[in-house]
């Protein structure tokens, strides 16, 4: 799918391109291209004399191969985007270009990204694009915007991590934690953790983003402080991302007490269960033995008189257990 976005009276407008015709009738700032087919490849190449690289969205770390200028002065960057799935939360590689020098290419001005799929945080751009006039002066603005509004979708998804606990802990500290109640808690958790994980990386990437562009002299005065207040919103998400790790290390080990607790009591039971049968064991044993000379061997009541004497041996040791709170 291939997007273009003019301005028009200081609002973003969205025109979605289907042929090369149509391409040449708009003088967009904003080229969005998700999943881009071969063709739409070529009417970019075409029409901008842009050549999208084969490996705009590897997975690629270090920074040289993320953030660069080519020598025919176009910016390229490659960032990440939360997508806070319920089932399956994960991050968006998408690929920035932007030509600010060479006035001899029409992608002068015109930033390009392209990505595999919708990304909530470009969603939410738009519609705010739509309805403030003036959010929106030119492509680097859009880029600025773009990261901006990935902060705030993180420390969102943040707040909501947040409540997920909440939920998490009164049930481990209610004090009647069961071991099937202690597993669903557990796996709330262990989610949280890894969409906790992914947001500071997440945030890790924005700012180093966003530190390329302030290096690299393209901000006017006004996007620069803008870029520098970004930088703070980040660092105060790095702090609440430790608090919340620190908040799930607790959870994890309230929890996994409450089922050492579990498995001790079934310890206790079985282990107050084989003191109570021992007595029984030692008269059956004293009983099976093969004496000749044994004074209860010809005992007519011998027999009852010793299964009677096993049983009682056996109910008053759990009599006396249960009366001290042994088996609770």
């Amino acid at each position: 799918m291939l997007n273009i976005f003019t301005l028009a009276n200081g609002r973003l407008v969205q025109e979605e391109i289907e042929s090369l015709e149509e391409l040449s009738k708009f003088q967009p700032i904003w080229v969005d291209l998700e999943s881009p087919t071969l063709e739409e490849k070529r009417w970019i190449k075409q029409y901008y004399g842009l050549s999208i690289p084969e490996d705009a969205m590897d997975e690629d770390i270090e920074e040289s191969a993320r953030f660069y200028e080519e020598d025919n002065g176009e910016l390229h960057i490659r960032s990440d985007f939360l997508i806070d799935d319920d089932e399956n939360p994960r991050t968006v590689r998408v690929a920035f270009i932007l030509n600010q020098h060479n006035i001899d290419l029409r992608s002068r001005g015109v930033l390009f990204s392209i990505h595999d799929e919708d990304v909530p945080v470009f969603r939410l751009l738009r519609m705010r694009a739509r309805r403030a006039p003036g959010l929106i002066e030119d492509a680097k603005e859009v880029m600025l915007k773009l990261f901006d509004a990935d902060a705030e979708y993180s420390a969102d998804t943040l707040e909501n991590i947040y409540d997920e606990l909440e939920v998490a802990g009164k049930k481990v500290l209610s004090g009647n934690v069961s071991d099937e109640l202690a597993g669903e808690v557990l796996g709330a958790i262990a989610r949280q953790e890894d969409l906790n994980g992914r947001i500071r990386r997440n945030v890790m990437d924005t700012r180093r983003a966003v530190s390329f562009m302030m290096r690299s002299k393209m901000l006017n005065a006004e996007q620069f402080e803008e870029a520098r207040q970004i930088l703070r919103d980040i660092e105060s998400l790095d702090n609440h991302t430790a608090f919340l790790f620190d908040k799930i290390n607790f959870l994890m080990d309230a929890t996994v007490g409450f089922i050492n607790i579990n498995q001790n009591k079934t310890i206790k039971i079985f282990s107050v269960a084989s003191v109570a049968l021992l007595p029984p064991t030692l008269i059956a044993s004293i009983y099976g033995m093969n004496f000749k000379y044994m004074p209860e061997l010809d005992w007519q009541v011998g027999y009852p008189y010793a299964l009677l004497l096993m049983a009682a041996s056996a109910l008053v040791p759990m009599w006396y257990f249960r009366r001290r709170g042994w088996l609770k």
